[in-house]
């Protein structure tokens, strides 16, 4: 059955390639590093773009809107050691062994290659997907705009079972690297005969998932100066390629030599359903922590700000409440010009649309929608003073953090992109996506 076994062959940078653990919780402590009472040392958070802070049927195990990846107490690493040329019959006879970690590329009805895996104690790996299978460490389901889930049994998921994984040195300074694919419950990644793979010139094998796994780095950082980068796909061997014609595609894009699949702080990846981004420790030390959210909306309503039409006193509604209807004292704004109200039914202008209304200070016609804060930490930019909202869903952040946002496209379908609110995914609208907002102090 074996044709070709070679113990030097393998996928490119598959020295980072993991088995998945057995633990249905990433964050774990070493049993090596960590003393009693210290804190495990973490490789970095995945946020999910659209929830705000909380899945809308709560965090719950594996299924939740972040997650913290931590140190595994032993190593669960394996890397390439054996390459086979075997026929694709024999396929399922040759992967039976659940112990064995293995890639099939399918090339023919008559030839497959595996590329069997042995343990790595270097690295740990964290597997993100659909599925609810014990070796996946990250459950993720689609984001539909509003910070909602597309679940339920008829509902076709784009986001594959065994989306992708990332692989993490256990050694400072802790790189993390993005794959596409991960291992299913047999230990087995399978790339049929209709997926995209290749042989790569130096005769190793590569491919790409049915809807790829894109990444995204910022130029500059996720700092206050940071810009959006440009997107990328990344492969099963961590290799960097420039987008498919469609999401897709059977033609892979073009080899991108001078970049790499190491995840920096504000990296985005995007599962065909879902876009993740990743966090570093030091970049989450620059954001701005729940406390100092706590006490700007407390700042905020204690500056009595009021509707310059009603002249009642505007606040900002605890978390704790969390967002059901909006409360009376809720602040609303003209999406176009910015103007803070108190809600009332003047203004509608329905030949425009259901929610056109008509701001009394400056005639501007727009959406009029209630003000909520954006309490999703790891997703701002710098600790600035909420003064700006996205248009049209009325979230409300610092300027540096809305402007990078409504210039950041984010996939959507097979080929196209959208600016999309980071706190509950909804598509910005407007020639800037956001408006600053203008408040009227109280008359006394």
């Amino acid at each position: 059955m074996v044709l070709e076994g070679n113990p030097e062959v393998g996928c490119p940078r598959t020295s980072d390639l993991q088995h998945p653990g057995n633990s249905g919780s990433c964050v774990l402590s070493s049993g090596e590093d960590v003393q009693p009472g210290e804190e495990p040392i973490k490789y970095g958070e995945l946020i999910v773009l659209g929830y705000n802070g909380c899945l809308a049927s709560g965090d719950k195990g594996r299924r939740r809107s972040r997650l913290a990846l931590s140190r595994r107490p032993h190593a669960n690493g394996v890397k390439p050691d054996v390459m086979h040329h075997i026929s694709t019959p024999l396929v399922s006879k040759a992967l039976s062994n659940r112990g064995q970690h293995s890639i099939s590329y399918t090339l023919s009805r008559s030839h497959s290659v595996i590329v069997e895996y042995t343990h790595d104690s270097d690295t740990d790996m964290f597997q993100i997907g659909r599925s609810t299978e014990n070796m996946i460490d990250f459950v993720v389901t689609d984001t539909s705009p509003g910070g909602g889930t597309t679940e339920g049994p008829s509902t076709q998921s784009t986001i594959s079972r065994y989306a992708c994984r990332i692989l993490c040195d256990r050694r400072p300074p802790y790189t993390a690297r993005l794959y596409a694919a991960g291992f299913d419950a047999s230990s087995n990644i399978f790339l049929g005969e209709r997926a995209a793979k290749w042989r790569t010139p130096d005769g190793l094998m590569d491919g790409l998932t049915t809807n790829g796994v894109l990444v995204m780095h910022p130029a500059g950082g996720f700092s206050e100066d940071s810009a959006p980068g440009v997107w990328r796909e990344i492969s099963v061997c961590g290799n960097v390629y420039t987008l498919r014609d469609s999401r897709s595609a059977q033609q892979r894009g073009k080899l991108v030599e001078n970049e790499s699949n190491v995840l920096q702080d504000g990296s985005l990846i995007d599962l065909c359903g879902a876009t993740l981004l990743w966090r570093t420790p030091a970049g989450l030390l620059r954001a701005p922590t729940l406390k100092q959210l706590e006490a700007q909306r407390q700042e905020a309503n204690a500056a009595r700000p009021q509707c310059p039409v009603g002249l009642s006193t505007l606040a900002f509604p605890s978390p704790a409440r969390g967002r059901t209807a909006p409360d009376k004292q809720q602040p609303w704004v003209y999406v176009r010009c910015g103007h803070v109200h108190g809600y009332h039914g003047w203004g509608c202008r329905r030949e425009r649309g259901p929610q056109e209304r008509e701001c009394p200070l400056c005639r501007l016609v727009g959406p009029y929608v209630p003000l909520w804060l954006g309490q999703e930490a790891g997703l701002c930019l710098d600790p600035g003073p909420p003064s700006h909202a996205f248009a049209p869903c009325g979230h409300v952040c610092s300027e540096k953090t809305a402007r990078y946002w409504a210039q950041t496209p984010l996939p959507h379908g097979t080929h196209a992109f959208h600016a999309a609110c980071p706190f509950c995914g909804a598509w910005l609208t407007g020639e800037h996506g956001c408006v600053r907002l203008i408040f009227q102090g109280p008359l006394d």
